[in-house]
């Protein structure tokens, strides 16, 4: 009996753990999923009363108004939102790219000037920088549109690029200063005894060491900006900044809610972030664990 117990504690053991994932598996793909099959279904099988988990004649008529195409619900032509859509992507890419461009550039400046360059209150300044994460974007929305106003910014990519930018620069800066730390000063001290300049050694020397910390840095950025919901409601209130986030429940009038065509948009507008985390994932577990190598 003895020697059963161990086995059969493993046995228990091994059951919890596949259990545990499997509760997290459906918790996270499981609204994927529920999106992906909606987006299959036709109008007149998702609004019947009893719910089906898998489409039961499967149908890319939603995906087809999306990419310019027209179908017909309920007897009437639903014209195509292509133009929309179109725009609205186009909007998200021009942002969350910008916002991680200028976001990454200044980190990798200001992060590598906290390190190595030597000037008082250096540290109260970063920890004031970085405590900037925890203060709600609430607090500041009422302020930062008066300013906004006045400078000529609102429903402009430059305005949404900037506030994309202040927000999600502490904590480019925080990572890339821990990458930067735990970089030997070896190789710079090297380089600076040859005759080159800090900014020579930085471009040259630095960056390139500093690769999957500012690609990590990159990809946080992007995901944080592609997915942003309040900021473009409030400051992006037409099609000529409007992102896919504040289209896609531009779908639900008060008399039908296109639950088909916002479950295209939405497994649409998933793709990009999915498609960097599966390429870049291995530079982003290893930029965020740089700062623990020394």
């Amino acid at each position: 009996m003895s020697a059963q117990t161990p086995d059969r504690g493993g046995l228990l053991r091994l059951l919890a753990k596949a259990f545990a994932i499997l509760v997290l598996v459906l918790w996270s793909l499981g609204p994927i999923y529920w999106a992906l099959a909606t987006s299959l279904t036709r109008p007149d099988e998702l609004v019947s009363r009893t719910p089906h988990f898998f489409p039961p004649n499967v149908t890319f008529q939603h995906y087809a108004r999306l990419f310019g195409g027209s179908s017909v619900s309920q007897g009437n032509t639903v014209q195509s939102v292509w133009p929309e859509f179109s725009a609205a992507l186009l909007n998200s890419l021009v942002t969350s790219v910008g916002a991680t461009i200028l976001t990454v550039a200044i980190a990798a400046f200001g992060a590598y000037a906290f390190v190595r360059l030597r000037f008082p209150g250096r540290n109260i300044l970063f920890i004031l920088v970085v405590a900037t994460m925890a203060i709600p974007a609430y607090t500041v929305m009422i302020p930062l549109y008066r300013l906004m106003i006045q400078l000529g910014l609102i429903d402009t990519y430059v305005g949404i690029t900037l506030i994309y930018t202040s927000a999600f620069l502490p904590l480019a800066l925080w990572l890339m200063r821990t990458v930067y730390q735990a970089m030997p000063i070896a190789l710079e001290e090297a380089a600076w005894l040859d005759g080159a300049g800090r900014i020579y050694t930085l471009v040259r020397i630095v960056l390139p060491l500093a690769a999957p910390g500012l690609i990590a840095a990159a990809l946080l950025t992007f995901l944080n900006a592609w997915g942003q919901f309040i900021v473009p409601l409030v400051f992006s209130p037409t099609l000529a900044t409007k992102p896919l986030t504040v289209l896609i429940p531009e779908f639900v009038t008060r008399n039908y809610v296109d639950y088909g065509l916002m479950n295209a948009a939405g497994i649409l507008a998933i793709i990009p972030p999915i498609v960097l985390v599966i390429f870049l994932n291995r530079y982003l577990v290893s930029g965020l664990m740089a700062g623990a190598q020394k």
